[in-house]
């Protein structure tokens, strides 16, 4: 059974704001997505947005470098909505390697014809001079963080099924329009994630259509449409949202653009949580129930309450492994790790 559903909330908007001038740590913090309006209205790419959409495929292919890009191509059936396939054994789509402007040729050749996505293309590897010296380089404000990733999405009119990143995102429409869907990390269970892999673009995704999604499949979905929001984002827009929020991305233009800025306030030492999720899978998810639940109250005590009650009572010299990382702390329980695994 297939129903309609309807998010109320509107993501908050943030009017004239200044990009360089934006306390965007703070709004990480705060811990909820937000809408910079307007602020990158007057960007040359968001200018020759206004002209056309061949300028602003001009004005990219001015800086490009020639490289080969990773090119998603479907026919027009899936309704631009890159997925699985229909028996879940592959993918609705292809992809090849081409060059940037063979896509924007047959962008351009049909307009409501097989959907085009080009997807994460990192503006160093591909555009080395397209932010230099512009507004457009990543954030000095933004202190404490990882080397950024700074990449263009690019396309036609398609749908990037509902997933999550582990970074901090700062997401900038610099043609056509884009709506995004967004879900706090609690909504995970009512979003009914799909395989760990393979996955869609590498990340898990959500496994209902929101356009039609089936409700006797996916009984607590409407839970997770309460507490979702819509971002709605015109040229020169930049959404803000935090690291792990769910979202579904429509480019709804015949030619869309964005610009994505990925990061985490996290030194480069850190082990990716994912290994934690993996490892907890090997190791604790098959346990008794009464395992399982004495393990939540230890990994409680030692990881999500933070790292200073462990060590509260305990001298120095013996804290070890429980003392705040550095560098060489984690190189040296990295190596523990590996040497349990490897036994």
């Amino acid at each position: 059974m297939a129903s309609d559903y309807k998010i109320d909330r509107k993501t908050k908007c943030i009017e004239n704001a200044s990009f360089e001038d934006v306390d965007f740590n703070a709004l990480i913090e705060a811990g909820e997505p937000v809408i910079l309006k307007g602020v990158l209205r007057e960007s040359p790419l968001c200018k020759a947005a206004d002209t056309s959409a061949k300028s602003a495929m001009d004005l990219i292919l001015s800086y490009y470098n020639q490289r080969p890009v990773i090119h998603f191509k479907a026919e027009a059936e899936i309704k631009g909505r890159f997925f699985y396939n229909d028996t879940l054994d592959g993918f609705n789509y292809r992809t090849d390697r081409v060059r940037l402007e063979e896509i924007f040729e047959q962008i351009l050749a049909e307009p409501h014809g097989p959907a085009h996505y080009v997807g994460s293309a990192d503006v160093g590897d591909f555009f080395p001079n397209l932010i230099d010296g512009s507004k457009l380089q990543f954030p000095q404000n933004i202190s404490g963080a990882r080397q950024p990733m700074i990449s263009l999405w690019m396309g036609n009119q398609t749908t990037t099924a509902c997933h999550y990143d582990m970074s901090n995102n700062i997401a900038a429409c610099m043609v056509g329009k884009r709506r995004f869907t967004l879900f706090p990390p609690s909504q995970i269970a009512n979003l009914y994630p799909g395989p760990l892999e393979p996955t869609p673009g590498g990340q898990v995704v959500s496994m209902v259509n929101f356009k039609e999604p089936d409700l006797e499949r996916f009984p607590h979905f409407p839970l997770a449409i309460k507490e979702g929001q819509i971002a709605d984002l015109d040229v020169g827009d930049v959404l803000v949202y935090p690291a792990m929020w769910w979202h579904q991305v429509e480019a709804l233009e015949p030619f869309n653009v964005l610009l994505n800025y990925w990061w985490n306030n996290v030194p480069a030492y850190l082990d990716d949580p994912v290994n934690v999720m993996l490892q907890g899978i090997l190791s604790l998810r098959d346990r008794p129930e009464h395992e399982r639940q004495a393990w939540r109250h230890v990994l409680d005590y030692y990881v999500f309450n933070g790292p200073e009650a462990p060590i509260a009572h305990l001298p120095e010299h013996i804290q070890n492994m429980l003392a705040p990382l550095e560098e060489q702390s984690a190189r040296r329980l990295r190596a523990k790790i590996i040497h349990k695994l490897n036994r």
